[in-house]
């Protein structure tokens, strides 16, 4: 139940600081995330709605990744394992846990016209691009969907994932295993 109020908490603080950016001008740019170690970006204005894990129906013969589908404020959403979708195998992360417990899920932006959230384990904050010391542009054999990859002040880099690009990825569309 903490964890639930530690969520509620976040999101209302992000909505708050959300609220003052466009109030005041502010370049705030991406939502920061972590799944299994692993840290992304994603564009304020592709990303939805922030939700505390619910009870997540199984979706039989589907990928590994795709981790099931959830009802959120009525709307049926599936919920991808952004983490093992982005490893490409499950195996890169050993057999598939249950959520931890702090972990939410980002649904992606309604223009994007794809009812898909993304399973999360943290929320970082806001990000911008002025909190990065160093940018570099992807690389050819990474997949389109990826862009910068930052490195904050700290060394910790942050890739940029954009979920319009996502959204329309062949891959991410084909939930059958």
């Amino acid at each position: 139940m903490a964890n639930r109020e530690a969520i509620r908490e976040l999101q209302a603080r992000l909505a708050s600081r959300l609220q003052a950016a466009k109030d005041e001008g502010l370049s705030v740019s991406w939502l920061a995330i972590k799944c299994r170690g692993r840290n992304y970006l994603l564009p304020l204005a592709q990303s939805g709605e922030i939700f505390p894990i619910t009870s997540m129906q199984p979706v039989p013969y589907a990928r590994p990744w795709f981790r099931g589908v959830v009802n959120l404020r009525g709307g049926l959403y599936g919920v991808v394992d952004l983490a093992t979708f982005v490893a490409g195998d499950v195996s890169a992360f050993g057999p598939l846990a249950p959520p931890v417990p702090e972990a939410g899920v980002v649904t992606l932006n309604a223009a994007l016209n794809v009812n898909c959230a993304l399973l999360v384990d943290t929320l970082a904050g806001l990000r911008n691009a002025e909190g990065f010391a160093s940018a570099r542009a992807p690389t050819a054999e990474l997949p389109p969907y990826f862009g910068n990859c930052f490195t904050d002040a700290g060394g910790e880099s942050w890739q940029e994932i954009n979920l319009q690009t996502l959204a329309q990825y062949p891959r991410f569309l084909n939930i059958t295993a």
